[in-house]
């Protein structure tokens, strides 16, 4: 059970708790509602949930002509405590007008920390799981920046793509990474970079994110995380081969994308990593899967991750003891085996498993 270090969003009593739901496209229209009647059935664990449902994504751009309606950022920003994001379609070729509202969302709310946890679930409750790492991935710069130019030259059509790292972006999502790593048994975070090849870019990435502990306002309290470097290549096949040697680990934006979705599959599917976006003012969940245009609307999709969203979304409100109770009806529902989606191999529809969970809860 990955827990999340409290930062700045303080538990100040609330009465009720704002919740903004965002579906988005595929699978999303149908885990979202799961994750919804799990946080309901938490009853007075926290505070009383209202629900806000709000708009984006590709259908919501070829309906309406953009992608991120300007009422959604703004009822996010006005009227939610956190935020639930299902998942999203975007073409494989360039539509004009078109981005993706998700890498919007981050830089308007300035989510540039995407948290991702990948944990196995022990054989027995109590016992140690194979798999228990964390990804922290640097959530707003990198080639997401999307400054991307076709041009016509001596060989033809030449693309270039801008790929930005600053030191302001490197050193906060180091010190995130830096968090997360000091609050884990084995206090071990490993700084992902190709500096050997980028050197310019990647090697801003390192340096400024091994600085980190030696900052004035830091005081020392990272003294006991041990530091290691990895090469992202070198990191995917030690990922496979290997696991255990990670605990934390800290990577631009591209490369925690790649290196969290690979090592879902030490766990068994995409379909149980969760992950949040965080900022020091906002948080919202997120599955870590996509929108499976080949199976939305057949009701297989496997709710378990949206789930788990919630839970790392409460857990950094500081509703713990709700967050807790949705990762252990989880974990029983995956030990157990008798009710899982195609994706885990089983037979059970996304209702079905969403009732297992909510008749543990």
């Amino acid at each position: 059970m990955f827990r999340l270090p409290i930062r700045s969003m303080s538990t100040a009593a609330r009465q009720k708790l704002r919740i903004g739901l965002i579906p988005a496209d595929g699978i999303g229209k149908e885990v979202i509602p799961a994750a919804k009647a799990a946080i309901i059935a938490l009853g007075s664990d926290i505070p009383k949930p209202e629900f806000l449902d709000l708009m984006a994504g590709w259908e919501t751009f070829t309906r309406y002509g953009v992608a991120l309606p300007e009422e959604t950022i703004h009822a996010l920003r006005s009227d939610c405590d956190c935020a639930l994001f299902g998942s999203v379609s975007s073409p494989s070729k360039k539509v004009v007008g078109y981005s993706s509202p998700i890498v919007a969302l981050r830089k308007e709310l300035d989510l540039y920390a995407n948290i991702r946890p990948v944990v196995s679930v022990a054989p027995q409750a109590g016992q140690q799981p194979d798999v228990d790492l964390v990804v922290v991935r640097e959530n707003t710069e990198c080639l997401y920046v999307k400054q991307e130019i076709l041009e016509t030259g001596a060989n033809g059509k030449e693309a270039r793509a801008t790929r930005l790292i600053t030191e302001r972006a490197s050193r906060r999502i180091g010190q995130m990474a830096f968090d997360i790593a000091a609050s884990r048994p084995r206090k071990l975070l490993t700084i992902i970079h190709k500096s050997n090849v980028l050197s310019v870019t990647d090697g801003l990435f390192r340096e400024t994110v091994r600085a980190v502990p030696s900052l004035p306002e830091v005081g020392g309290i990272y003294d006991g995380v041990t530091i290691n470097e990895q090469l992202v290549d070198s990191a995917v096949y030690r990922l496979f081969r290997e696991p255990q040697v990670f605990d934390v680990m800290v990577a631009p934006n591209l490369y925690g994308d790649i290196l969290s979705d690979a090592a879902a599959a030490l766990v068994g599917s995409l379909g149980l990593i969760p992950s949040v976006n965080a900022g020091d003012d906002f948080i919202m969940g997120e599955p870590v899967h996509g929108s499976a245009p080949d199976i939305a609307g057949q009701g297989i999709a496997n709710p378990l991750a949206s789930i788990r969203s919630a839970a790392l979304m409460l857990r950094h409100l500081g509703y713990t003891k709700g967050a807790d109770r949705l990762d252990v009806a989880v974990d029983q529902v995956i030990r157990e085996g008798q009710t899982l989606t195609p994706d885990l191999k089983g037979t059970s529809t996304t209702s079905e498993v969403l009732d297992a969970v909510l008749r543990l809860l």
